[in-house]
Order: C-alpha cells, then sequence, then structure tokens
C-alpha cells in the first residue's frame, strides 16, 4: 500500500464501491457525498474488503468509527485517514 494509492480514495471511488447492487439494492448511482447512509454489517465487510483488495488497506474500525461512516465523504475521509492519506 502506498500512501500515494490511499490518498486518492474519494468521495467518487467509495461510490463506486458501493455500486453494486447485488450488495448495496437500491442505492442511487448519484448518491451525494453527504447524503446519510447506513451500512449493515455485511454491506461494510463487504466495502472493507474491497478496499483491501484493490488498495491494500486493511482497517478494522472500532464501533465508534463505524457509527461515524454514515456518509460517501465520511468514509472516504476514514480510509484516508486510516490509511495515512490525507484526510481531506
Amino acid at each position: 500500500m502506498t500512501t500515494e494509492a490511499v490518498s486518492s480514495i474519494s468521495p467518487d471511488t467509495v461510490r463506486e464501491l458501493l455500486a453494486d447492487s447485488r450488495i448495496f439494492p437500491g442505492l442511487p448511482a448519484d448518491l451525494a457525498d453527504d447524503a446519510e447512509l447506513v451500512l449493515d454489517s455485511l454491506g461494510l465487510l463487504w466495502l472493507l474488503h474491497e478496499v483491501e483488495q484493490r488498495f491494500g488497506l486493511a482497517v478494522e474500525p472500532t464501533d465508534e468509527e463505524v457509527a461515524g461512516l454514515s456518509s460517501v465523504r465520511r468514509i472516504a475521509d476514514f480510509l484516508r485517514t486510516a490509511g495515512g492519506g490525507n484526510g481531506r
């Protein structure tokens, strides 16, 4: 994993990861960055697995961090911060 790869995780990257309708049925492709989002445990597990596969970033968020993953922007910010990338 490179800091450069992790810093490239943007809201658009997260939106792309959330586009799998088998895992996230009903999420619109044009989901706004700050729209409220609730991920179930399967969805969160799948998302974190995909991040690890694509970016080499393995994270295990605390319960408090999971509660904060409530929008596309917050997920992107969390992943960049967890990977040592720029938080914004």
